[in-house]
């Protein structure tokens, strides 16, 4: 047993023009694109959105293969959430099992939700793997910031979301690994009710909360040992700017997703 591969939080250097566009490009776009996925109610308009989605992730040479392994740790939830809907939505009958009821509309709204968290997923992952912790980081500050008018700590917010990210390929390498040492000392998580493997996962849990506590501890000591204060004052040596690059493919994506959602 094995903790499945997961992209969240992972980043893969590179020179492609998805890379090279400014952080704030990538957060908006993806906030579009997120937006169109909830709006749209037809398969014409989520086939156009694949094809955008797709279509970034082989213009910024990330393996699509890569991506779509990223699916694999959420693969329960997709089909429990189909399942629900078949059997739980009302509608004309299809067929039955036992005492549920698969009903046509349950069958559609399954498929749109299937499809909607698919790209939702591979819209949240093109973003992260294309965009350095620090890049994220300033984009999503310098988006935050008007709203600091009203006391939001756009910094520390950003900061807080970034380290979280970063944290989370760490901690399932972590888990992997004590879950491997458990099972090399005869632990078994694989067999037995679901009480007995929660019991079983104890000996996990512990030296990971330890192993997180200690990293944060490490990762709050090097911070103040290099004067890090929060964001008050804080200069940088790279200002963010949008380009006319970032402006064309915003003005063109937002073009895109409208006509997607609309015409279709």
């Amino acid at each position: 047993m094995s903790i499945p591969f997961s992209t969240v939080g992972q980043y893969i250097p590179g020179e492609s023009i998805v890379h090279r566009l400014d952080p704030r490009t990538k957060i908006l776009l993806s906030l579009v694109v997120v937006a169109a996925l909830f709006v749209a109610r037809r398969p014409g308009a989520y086939l156009m959105l694949a094809g955008l989605i797709i279509g970034a992730i082989l213009i910024s040479r990330v393996h699509l293969g890569y991506v779509l392994r990223g699916l694999r740790p959420l693969l329960f939830v997709i089909v429990a959430t189909f399942g629900l809907h078949l059997f739980m939505d009302p509608g004309e009958p299809i067929f039955r099992i036992w005492k549920l009821t698969a009903t046509d509309r349950g069958l559609r709204e399954g498929l749109i939700t299937v499809v909607r968290l698919v790209l939702l997923i591979m819209t949240t992952s093109s973003v992260t793997l294309t965009t350095s912790p620090i890049a994220f980081t300033d984009g999503l500050e310098s988006l935050l910031r008007p709203f600091a008018v009203v006391g939001l700590p756009a910094h520390e917010l950003a900061m807080m979301m970034t380290i979280a990210l970063r944290f989370i390929p760490t901690l399932l390498e972590e888990t992997d690994k004590i879950m491997k040492a458990q099972m090399a000392r005869g632990a078994d998580f694989e067999s037995g009710n679901i009480a007995r493997r929660a019991k079983a996962m104890i000996p996990v849990l512990v030296p990971l909360f330890v192993s997180a506590f200690r990293r944060a501890d490490e990762l709050a000591m090097a911070m103040e040992s290099r004067c890090y204060r929060g964001g008050k004052g804080r200069t940088r040596m790279r200002q963010l700017k949008m380009t006319v690059s970032d402006y064309a493919v915003i003005a063109g994506t937002v073009a895109y997703a409208v006509v997607a959602v609309v015409a279709f």
